[in-house]
């Protein structure tokens, strides 16, 4: 097919609504037996062929939406449109899905600083990868591996509460913020997870995240997680929330000490180590030079970034509040996806860095989150935000999703897939200035809301017009610099981008 424009990346703004239940209560009253539940979440994470997948042997024809009487939200509100929704669905991809269906399977296998992994998902180092129980639950879900909450030798002494957010219009949290520590269970507890894990799931991959307060602890430690069967180490280089100031992020914002401690752990295994640098600096590139002088086979990431997430106007304390008293935390989920593909990019074009494989993590939910970091590099791919807020479940929609795309567009394999937007991005002065690219407003999609007229006079440069009589735009186009703000804010995507670029000669 290889034309991404007949792709159902499907915009349902009622979908937002739905709040992804557990146990879904529009599934278990359906008449037809539709599992309405799974098809909205797969829907509601741009798997639009997935979901497809999951109803097109079905009709909603004729039936009066027991599922909508169902729906969790008649308690509060008004149920979602679930059977709206889903006929939306049905026009949406009925045609397509055949063609794509029948495309040949694609690889989703790839790997970590060499080791082999069924597909690129893993859950990152915290507490959705802290005890056995949760490690298998989410192999057996498909995660693809894991890497385990920082192991250390020093007591943890947690806070509580020690998360708070950000949210968006429909309550879900864009931007996470916390202030855990480490594991808190004892090197030999953690080392018996290990054992249990691989002895359970010989083919998942354990990723073996660690801290040492000085050299011998990172050999160490690094020695007794090969022994217990971890398949890599992962070295710790940027916890923002250590009680102990000369630990976790400190390291990771001088390249001496990088190259100090995972030489130390080197000495101790002779597995594959990732380096997992704070994203607390202006460049990440020199603390990667260093673990690479180290020892390190790859870098993971970005790690959370220093955060105050606000302040409550009753109280007037930072949030979370811990006995009347907050710190600044790490924050992390869909907020700071813009920065990890940044440092992700700026490693990936690195000379000095060739060779090296990098592991991406940092906002990603979606299977097109992921595909991005995949573009700018990354071989492997961490979650954990998405996964607290959903559930490991989301593994279904991130290995469908992906695979649908890689069939619609030709790609193989994974490893097709990496880097191959890396060199788009390029420094300022490469970037072509001589022309404007216009857009094109598509009246028949414009509902006449005025929003493009408002943005670009208030904030653009007064180049669109509105008729009040008619409710439709108008460019003027000897204005029009080519900013494209009216493309970003239109709610209907009613304008597009003009085949011809105009000379500024």
């Amino acid at each position: 097919m290889k034309n991404f424009d007949r792709y159902p990346l499907i915009d349902l703004s009622e979908l937002n609504r739905c709040v992804l239940c557990a146990e879904p209560p529009c599934s278990a009253v359906c008449p037809r037996g539709i599992e309405a539940g799974d098809a909205l979440r797969s829907l509601y994470f741009s798997n639009g062929m997935g979901s497809f997948e999951k109803i097109r042997r079905l009709s909603c024809e004729g039936c009066d939406a027991p599922c909508e009487k169902a729906c969790v939200l008649n308690a509060k509100s008004y149920p979602v449109r679930i059977k709206w929704i889903l006929d939306s669905l049905r026009g949406g991809v009925r045609e397509l899905y055949p063609e794509v269906e029948e495309m040949a399977e694609p690889d989703l296998s790839t790997e970590v600083c060499g080791v082999p992994l069924e597909n690129p998902f893993l859950l990152s180092s915290s507490v959705v990868a802290s005890s056995y129980e949760m490690c298998a639950k989410a192999f057996r879900a498909g995660w693809a591996g894991a890497s385990y909450k920082t192991i250390c030798n020093f007591p943890q002494h947690e806070a509580s509460p020690r998360f708070s957010s950000i949210s968006n219009h429909s309550n879900s949290f864009c931007g996470f913020k916390n202030i855990e520590q480490l594991s808190d269970h004892s090197v030999e507890e953690n080392m018996e997870v290990f054992r249990q894990l691989k002895r359970d799931f010989p083919t998942k991959v354990i990723i073996a995240s660690i801290m040492g307060q000085n050299e011998i602890e990172w050999t160490d430690i690094a020695a007794k997680c090969q022994e217990a069967g971890a398949d890599l180490i992962e070295c710790n280089f940027s916890c923002p929330n250590m009680e102990n100031r000369k630990l976790g992020s400190t390291i990771g914002q001088d390249p001496l000490l990088v190259e100090r401690f995972t030489a130390a752990v080197r000495r101790g295994t002779t597995l594959p180590i990732l380096v997992k640098p704070t994203p607390n600096v202006s460049d990440m590139v020199p603390i990667a030079i260093a673990a690479k002088k180290g020892g390190a086979d790859g870098i993971s990431a970005i790690n959370t970034i220093y955060s105050i997430t606000g302040i409550d106007i009753k109280s007037f304390v930072a949030e979370p509040q811990v006995h009347g008293r907050s710190i600044v935390g790490g924050y992390s989920g869909q907020a700071v996806k813009p920065i990890a593909l940044r440092f992700i990019s700026d490693l990936s074009r690195c000379p000095d860095l060739k060779g090296m494989s990098l592991s991406g993590m940092g906002g990603i939910e979606s299977w097109v989150d992921a595909l991005e970091f995949l573009a700018l590099g990354a071989s492997s791919l961490q979650v954990t935000t998405a996964v607290m807020q959903y559930g490991y479940r989301i593994i279904d929609d991130l290995l469908s999703g992906l695979k649908y795309y890689m069939k619609a567009m030709g790609f193989g394999s994974i490893s097709s897939l990496v880097g191959i937007s890396k060199d788009t991005v390029v420094e300022h002065d490469e970037l072509e200035r001589d022309t404007v690219l216009l857009p094109h407003f598509k009246l028949e999609q414009c509902i006449g809301c005025g929003r493009c007229h408002i943005a670009c006079y208030d904030g653009g440069h007064q180049a669109i017009e509105f008729d009040a009589d008619s409710r439709k735009p108008r460019l003027i186009g000897s204005k029009c610099v080519g900013c494209h703000l009216c493309r970003l804010v239109c709610p209907s995507k009613a304008i597009g981008v003009a085949p011809k670029r105009i000379s500024r000669r």
